[in-house]
């Protein structure tokens, strides 16, 4: 599996709960309509700062961690393959200048680790 993360920062004057309301009823659609077929998985966790998390700052860069599951190098290439044609693009740029600040916009490709957890003895 590969996994993309991209950071993503709402719109200024943009509120969360509008902004969230925008990206799960239109947004998510577009992504859809272009990773079905190549992605297994399509993901959003919108962050905010825990209240028991006092080592948080006050305000945070991103508003979204956006997640996209690949089974494999090819199907990620073709995905982004037709992400970047003209029409793809024409279609998601003009969404993304209503709902981010685009030039703040960071992408990843994640290498991950897992460890197993034994269960504490209190959850036992």
């Amino acid at each position: 599996m590969i996994k993309l993360i991209t950071l993503l920062t709402r719109k200024v004057g943009l509120t969360r709960e509008a902004f969230i309301e925008h990206y799960e009823t239109h947004h998510r659609k577009i992504g859809e309509k272009y990773l079905g077929g190549y992605a297994a998985k399509y993901q959003r966790r919108y962050i905010r700062v825990a209240e028991s998390a006092n080592h948080a700052p006050l305000e945070l860069p991103f508003d979204v961690l956006m997640e996209i599951w690949f089974p494999d190098q090819a199907a990620m290439d073709a995905a982004m393959q037709l992400i970047a044609s003209d029409t793809a693009q024409a279609e998601i740029v003009a969404d993304e200048e209503r709902l981010f600040e685009r030039d703040q916009t960071r992408s990843y490709v994640v290498e991950e680790y897992e460890s197993d957890m034994p269960i504490p003895k209190r959850l036992a």
